[in-house]
């Protein structure tokens, strides 16, 4: 099974960690990515959350992926694309406190316009 994890928050991969570790097999791959924004140190954290909690789970990719002109969502569904990613996990929003629970545009477009399962972990901030 091939997983690709959008991220922008040590609290989004910590959520799509806790999804995943009971689910992997040791023959599985997990993409983790984040597209840079003005927060790149987040985004590193983030990337380093998913390293230290899935180490020795499945084989685990960590990509900071390039600040391009397409929209977020365009984005994480090129990666997962590019990745052949079988699920992709997301967060329901940024991944900051007050964001609330309702979907951001993001996790919005990206559930929509996939073609494989996406799972939309929910926040606990």
């Amino acid at each position: 099974m091939q997983y690709l994890v959008a991220t922008d928050s040590v609290h989004t991969t910590a959520a799509a960690c806790d999804y995943l570790e009971g689910r992997l097999d040791p023959n599985d791959a997990v993409a983790v990515v984040t597209v840079p924004g003005d927060e790149t140190r987040d985004a590193d954290d983030a990337l380093n959350v998913a390293n230290a909690r899935l180490l020795g789970k499945a084989m685990v990719e960590t990509d900071r992926l390039a600040d391009t002109d397409a929209d977020t969502a365009s984005a994480i569904l090129t990666a997962a694309n590019e990745r052949n990613a079988d699920i992709i996990v997301l967060g329901p929003h940024a991944g900051v406190a007050g964001a609330g629970p309702a979907l951001g545009s993001t996790a919005r477009t990206v559930a929509e316009a996939a073609d494989v399962p996406v799972v939309i972990v929910p926040l606990s901030l």
